[in-house]
């Protein structure tokens, strides 16, 4: 899988997710019809939110991405739909282009998080399974802390 196809699946995921929590939304507030959509559309989109934060990072540091990109990365998960155009626009400009470049035989690291990256990239299974976990970590911690603000 290289970054391109990754960061897209994870784009596209992310913004289907935003689509299911919207329709959720609507049926609780518009339609005024059940509210037991939003709890399920909300976790999954939680966790997928979380999945396309550590993608961003992990493709930012692999592309040389700016700070300036990196950041408008990140802080298009928290505008529904806008990871598909963010995507779109970097592909377009090439900035998702080429493989894993940290990947064994590749570029030697320079910093922290390019030593991180080739550790991961080393194993990738163990890597996956390791981000997974992570995650799955992190979204516990945030359901136990409680759902964020309502404004009802």
């Amino acid at each position: 899988m290289t970054p391109r196809s990754l960061f897209r699946a994870v784009a596209v995921a992310e913004a289907l997710t935003w689509a299911l929590l919207l329709a959720g939304m609507y049926v609780k507030y518009i339609a005024q019809v059940t509210d037991r959509l939003v709890p399920p559309a909300g976790a999954v989109h939680g966790f997928v939110f979380l999945c396309f934060i550590s993608v961003t990072l992990f493709v930012w540091v692999n592309q040389r991405w700016s700070v300036s990109t990196g950041v408008l990365g990140v802080a298009s998960a928290f505008v529904p739909f806008a990871t598909v155009a963010f995507e779109h626009r970097r592909r377009i400009r090439g900035q998702l282009d080429g493989g894993w470049r940290l990947a064994p035989g590749g570029s030697e690291p320079q910093n922290l998080p390019e030593r991180l990256q080739t550790a991961l990239l080393r194993s990738p299974m163990r890597a996956g399974a390791a981000a997974f976990a992570a995650i799955t970590v992190v979204f516990v911690l945030l359901l136990l802390a409680g759902p964020p603000v309502s404004f009802t």
